[in-house]
């Protein structure tokens, strides 16, 4: 008998102390239930063992189990966890990244992973504001074990805490992301939280900090000291009233009460922003500090428009590291730009354009005669 079909049987002998005979339905849902495939039934409900219809005798395949765990009803979760619960070994360091500059809430991040105590961190914040990128850089800083997880509205248990899987022929119980993090002390990212749908209230017992059954071993994990949570965010759980995140949901109030504190982050200031845009410059080896403060202090003017409603659109930092890059390539800068913001409609597009001409008085939009000229160079 396989792992499979003999922790079925182990199910059953829980669910049903007493008896040794059992229906098929009994027997497929135990298997549905466990995630096995419809093949691991197979051997419990050959002919051979059909006492009437419908009805089969499992008294062979119970009577070797029972020895096994002594008649002791609650060794048989623990029997069918050492018997095929497996992780990964692999462990999984942040990269120190020399683009980085420490500002925002980076030293409380730091000092929060570096207590070790257990301690679940709400990060939310506009698009692009670098909110997991501080997370990965401050367990960087710290060597510290980092599990990140990007969440999407299919996510679910399965994803996150594991699943049965099959693995050199025999199905195995493989250990999700999240018992990984908590079994080896590691800081666990949750990117995109609000993305997520009720799927992921299988977390809740996790936020607290104690100790989780695996409802499908039977297995307790106990978490390691170290292991922390950090969730990331575009809103703060209430979904998107405006309409820019529209994938964003609503996010149980349960839920969100079991982070012990929010972090609202916000664009850096243009000072910072600054060092940020140069040490990209420096990466790809293009550097302007000229060009660096004027694309700064252009998304700043459009970022204050945008708080005052002035528009619908705002330039992250990211947006900014991209132009970097795509500058890098065509050593033009308002061709950089244009490339890097044609996502935007094209009213706010040219608005964004033009502004960039009022900050930057050593450039021009684009015309006819310029178009003429890249057309001539491509003959």
């Amino acid at each position: 008998m396989n792992n499979s079909t003999n922790i079925i049987v182990q199910d059953l002998m829980t669910t049903y102390p007493d008896q040794t005979e059992f229906r098929k339905g009994a027997i497929v849902d135990a298997s549905k239930k466990l995630g096995y495939p419809m093949k691991s039934v197979y051997p419990l409900i050959d002919g051979a063992n059909r006492v009437r219809v419908g009805t089969y005798n499992l008294e062979t395949f119970i009577s070797p189990l029972k020895s096994q765990i002594q008649t002791s009803p609650e060794a048989i979760p623990k029997l069918a966890a050492a018997m095929q619960s497996i992780v990964n070994d692999e462990r999984s360091y942040a990269k120190v990244d020399p683009t980085f500059v420490p500002w925002g809430a980076f030293n409380d991040i730091v000092k929060i992973i570096k207590s070790e105590m257990f301690y679940p961190v709400y990060i939310s914040g506009l698009s692009g504001n670098g909110k997991t990128f501080m997370v990965e850089q401050a367990a960087a800083k710290l060597g510290r074990q980092f599990i990140r997880v990007q969440i999407n509205p299919e996510t679910d248990e399965d994803d996150l805490l594991g699943g049965f899987r099959l693995i050199d022929g025999e199905t195995v119980f493989s250990k999700g992301p999240v018992l990984k993090a908590m079994e080896d002390g590691a800081i666990l990212l949750l990117d995109e939280i609000d993305r997520a749908t009720n799927k992921i209230m299988c977390l809740q017992g996790i936020l607290e900090g104690k100790p989780v059954l695996v409802k499908k071993t039977g297995e307790t994990i106990t978490p390691s000291p170290g292991f922390n949570v950090i969730a990331t965010a575009n809103t703060k759980g209430k979904g998107s009233e405006d309409g820019r995140f529209t994938a964003a949901t609503i996010i149980d109030d349960a839920f969100l009460e079991r982070f012990t504190v929010a972090v609202d982050q916000q664009f850096p200031s243009v000072s910072v922003e600054k060092k940020i845009v140069i040490n990209h410059m420096k990466k790809f080896e293009i550097m302007d500090t000229e060009f660096a403060q004027n694309l700064v202090n252009w998304a700043d003017i459009i970022r204050k428009t945008f708080y005052d409603d002035g528009v619908d659109e705002v330039i992250s930092t990211r947006r900014l590291s991209h132009i970097v890059q795509t500058f890098s390539i065509f050593k033009d800068k308002m061709k950089s730009i244009d490339l890097c913001i044609a996502r935007f409609d094209e009213d706010t597009k040219s608005a964004f354009l033009d502004l960039y001409t009022k900050v930057d008085q050593g450039v021009v939009l684009a015309d006819s005669t310029n178009e003429t000229t890249q057309e001539a160079s491509y003959e």
